[in-house]
């Protein structure tokens, strides 16, 4: 029997990747401002446990950190920081632990990404990822794209992975075998609503909505009539009351404000979400944009997690790229 490890369960490393010249972000002049949140992130994990820095130098980066302290510096090939797209799942079998390695081609084939898809493979190989056995599996999914209980259950968007530029042409029922057997899904929540602008995923859960326990949903709302986001992240709300646990009753739901609205140079407007969170061993860091909710989010995150210390990292620049801090992480249990 196949377990998907929740966030919140014990993990060996958290896996990053740090922005080279060959990134998207080397297309950005203050390279200080690209770099600072990668390393803030790592460090703030570090404090409680091993984070994998995937890099090409390790040598010319190290000097950037003010400590690195269980910070592993790996140089390896690859197109881009966002490992939670392309990060080895975790699970559970007959008690245990193993990795699944889904198919990762850029979000529907957006960006080139065959160096990212082929980093776990590279890890497995190295033996940092223990003696945990590393399963491939074609079909394409990323990691954002699902958020589970831990017991059976995942949350995820019926945009995504139904999106005819991953895997073709399928239906839920398709996926939900996929996902059964691959993961040990046994139930699917599917969202029809919700979305960012700027976002570049098709609607990854987890700019949207979050477990934080097997009972209770974190999720994004926005109470302002005007916004471009109003009545589809209403809608999405109004789903998750309507969805119930394995045992029939109402999730306990966690409203998280949206941002004040934040766009580029060329005024469009970024995917900045506070749902975007990192539940580590033994804190949660969360994404800040410089607005004024980063401190009520803050206080909402202590109530929701008070056995772990909240850090807040600032990720405005993190969102230039159309994602933020927990897609630039992924956690591996092995």
């Amino acid at each position: 029997m196949r377990r998907l490890r929740a966030e919140w369960e014990s993990h060996n490393v958290i896996l990053m990747a740090f922005p080279h010249e060959t990134t998207d972000w080397a297309q950005y002049d203050d390279w200080e401002a690209v770099t600072a949140p990668f390393v803030r992130i790592a460090q703030a994990v570090a404090y409680y446990q091993m984070v994998y820095m995937l890099c090409r130098d390790a040598e010319a980066i190290k000097p950037l950190f003010c400590s690195t302290t269980n910070i592993i510096f790996l140089e390896a090939d690859y197109n881009d920081t966002w490992t939670r797209d392309y990060g080895a799942l975790s699970i559970e079998e007959d008690g245990r632990k193993k990795l699944v390695d889904f198919t990762f081609d850029g979000w529907g084939g957006k960006f080139e990404a065959s160096k990212d898809n082929a980093i776990n493979r590279w890890l497995s190989g190295k033996g940092f990822y223990g003696g945990a056995p590393l399963e491939r599996v074609e079909y394409i999914l990323e990691g954002g794209a699902i958020d589970t209980d831990g017991e059976g259950t995942i949350l995820t968007t019926r945009q995504c992975l139904c999106h005819p530029n991953r895997n073709g042409r399928v239906d839920t029922h398709e996926v939900e075998t996929m996902l059964a057997d691959t993961l040990g899904i046994q139930r699917v929540l599917w969202l029809e609503h919700g979305y960012l602008a700027g976002d570049d995923t098709d609607g990854h859960v987890d700019m949207l909505a979050r477990f934080v326990n097997p009972t209770t949903i974190t999720y994004v709302t926005c109470d302002n009539p005007e916004d471009e986001h109003y009545k589809s992240l209403k809608k999405m709300e109004e789903e998750l009351q309507s969805f119930r646990t394995e045992a029939g009753a109402p999730y306990t739901l966690i409203p998280l404000p949206l941002p004040e609205p934040k766009y580029n140079k060329e005024g469009e407007r970024l995917p900045a979400t506070y749902a975007n969170f990192l539940i580590s061993n033994g804190a949660v860091v969360y994404p800040t944009y410089s607005d004024p909710n980063d401190k009520k989010v803050g206080e909402i995150l202590r109530e929701v997690f008070p056995d772990r210390e909240v850090i807040p990292i600032n990720c405005l620049s993190l969102i230039q790229q159309g994602g933020s801090l927990h897609c630039s992480t992924m956690q591996v249990a092995y």
